[in-house]
């Protein structure tokens, strides 16, 4: 019963907070749509700046629907008992096993998935349709989830059964040979090969992946990761306007399987010093040690979270707190305790979110100030400026809602920061 308060205290409280913030963004943003903010009005048009209000209007009360649809059904799985029924029906199908384990894990996703569908579909063909952003046909969107759900069963699965394996036959104390230890160890090199075979395999299963071949451009970005030390794989251009007309460019893999892609849309979209410019933000990452500081800290974190878990797995409490009969038939099923914990670890993480937004800013101006060395601040002002204006991002965000979500800077902070040559 008191871990039933404390979720439920802990539910209220983060839906709460977010639709608070969610209504002091819709407020702010409201009231400076009738004007481009001072910074920019010499650049921005007006009609570029209302697009872009009326876009994040529309996502935010579009979210706020999501929000209370996942609200209930996370009580529909926890307190109102739909795990618990799930699990019976499958103990009753298969009986007690990995194998019905298996099935409640992968019975669990599909079922999400499906509830999901309406608003996935209605975020693609309406929300991002009527703003220009669109691309992807009803087909297409169709075989990408088909291809996701393969690749889930082929990948997750059997990674899924080891740590389920795991936990059944290690205990849970005392910690040097628990199975939440070498389950986190199982999870860490998982995510370390997907670093090393995602660029490589899964990644042109949904897109296609072409040499860069300007061959000026290609001399420029080679010059200048050459300057900043880094050394890639080979310089590919992606064809996101298959799917979407948001503009980026990205890092991926990992040691010599690493990669440097380009989005078709970017390079329509921006003057080759300006995707110099963007690129030097992306190394300015690499440089100041970004990417490893956060797979060491998300490793360090995912420690934390499979230790914790391995501590609630034992406990009656935590079962019958979330509307759960811990035991049945005599047999511990461990797929249960691996679906609370992630039905409710979102809940209480919510909390933190703005620890780890401040971080992910201050990473961002760093990675600016990088830039800036390297190709100018010009450059990479006019590139920030097309980019916010192309994927209609609000230049008059609320001051609270950006502490506490986003994980850049606004424009006219990273902007002021540029001109002035201020550090983070």
């Amino acid at each position: 019963m008191v871990f039933t308060l404390l979720f439920g205290a802990a539910l209220a409280a983060s839906v709460l907070a977010r639709l608070w913030l969610a209504s002091r963004q819709v407020r702010h943003v409201a009231r400076h749509r009738g004007a481009v903010p001072v910074p920019f009005d010499a650049t921005v048009p007006l009609a570029a700046h209302q697009r872009a209000a009326d876009y994040t209007i529309a996502k935010l009360r579009f979210g706020l629907l999501e929000l209370a649809f996942g609200t209930v059904v996370l009580l529909g799985w926890t307190l109102l008992g739909g795990l618990q029924l799930l699990n019976e029906l499958l103990l009753a199908a298969i009986g007690p096993g990995l194998w019905q384990q298996l099935a409640l894990l992968v019975a669990f996703v599909v079922i999400g998935g499906l509830l999901e569908v309406p608003f996935t579909l209605y975020q693609t063909f309406v929300i991002e349709q009527r703003y220009g952003f669109n691309k992807m046909t009803f087909g297409l969107w169709l075989a990408d989830m088909a291809k996701g759900a393969v690749l889930a069963a082929l990948i997750g699965l059997p990674v899924a059964a080891l740590i389920l394996w795991l936990m059944a036959a290690l205990p849970a104390a005392p910690w040097w040979r628990s199975w939440w230890l070498l389950g986190w160890a199982v999870w860490t090199l998982f995510n370390l090969l997907l670093l090393v075979i995602y660029p490589m395999f899964i990644a042109p299963l949904f897109n296609q992946f072409k040499p860069l071949a300007d061959e000026a451009l290609k001399s420029r970005v080679t010059a200048l990761m050459q300057r900043c030390g880094f050394a890639a794989k080979g310089l590919f251009v992606m064809d996101g306007s298959r799917r979407s007309a948001h503009a980026n460019a990205y890092f991926t893999g990992f040691g010599a399987a690493k990669r440097v892609v380009f989005y078709d849309t970017l390079l329509n979209k921006l003057a080759p010093d300006e995707v110099a410019a963007v690129l030097a933000h992306e190394l300015g990452h690499f440089k100041r040690r970004h990417i490893a500081k956060r797979t060491v800290g998300l490793f360090a974190v995912s420690l934390v979270g499979f230790a914790l878990l391995g501590w609630l797995s034992t406990r009656t409490w935590f079962y019958t707190g979330l509307g759960v009969t811990p035991q049945l038939t005599g047999a511990p099923n461990d797929a249960v305790a691996l679906l609370l914990f992630a039905l409710v670890m979102p809940v209480f993480s919510f909390f933190v979110a703005p620890l780890m937004s401040r971080l992910s800013r201050r990473h961002e101006f760093e990675a600016d100030a990088y830039a800036v060395e390297q190709t100018g601040g010009q450059a990479l002002s006019a590139a920030l400026l097309k980019l916010y204006e192309d994927n209609a991002s609000t230049l008059t965000p609320d001051p609270l809602y950006v502490k506490f979500y986003y994980s850049h800077p606004p424009a006219g902070e990273r902007l002021a920061r540029m001109a002035t040559g201020a550090t983070p």
